[in-house]
């Protein structure tokens, strides 16, 4: 089954799909300042493009390319800084 998601006035579009290992998503952000918050443990990886992340309790941004990727816990939140179309895909624990 397909969802597709929009936030941020329409500058984040997603498609959720169920995949062997558990729900995900994949989608595209356009350049921007966001902060998501998040219910289930993430694994975010940047298929496209690239994004500035600050995750719950960091205090330093870290640059994720593509082809790399980044968790965040269950029931936290993550910014996130894009100052070029990005692609992503996200799997849910």
């Amino acid at each position: 089954m397909l969802t597709v998601s929009e936030y941020f006035d329409g500058a984040v579009k997603s498609i959720g799909f169920d995949s062997p290992s558990g729900r995900a998503s994949s989608g595209v952000m356009l350049p921007g300042s966001y902060t998501f918050n998040t219910a289930a443990a993430e694994v975010m990886r940047v298929i496209y493009g690239e994004m500035r992340v600050l995750l719950a309790g960091e205090e330093s941004w870290h640059t994720v390319l593509a082809g790399e990727e980044f968790e965040v816990a269950a029931n936290s939140a993550f910014q996130a800084k894009i100052a070029q179309p990005t692609a992503y895909l996200c799997f849910y624990g």
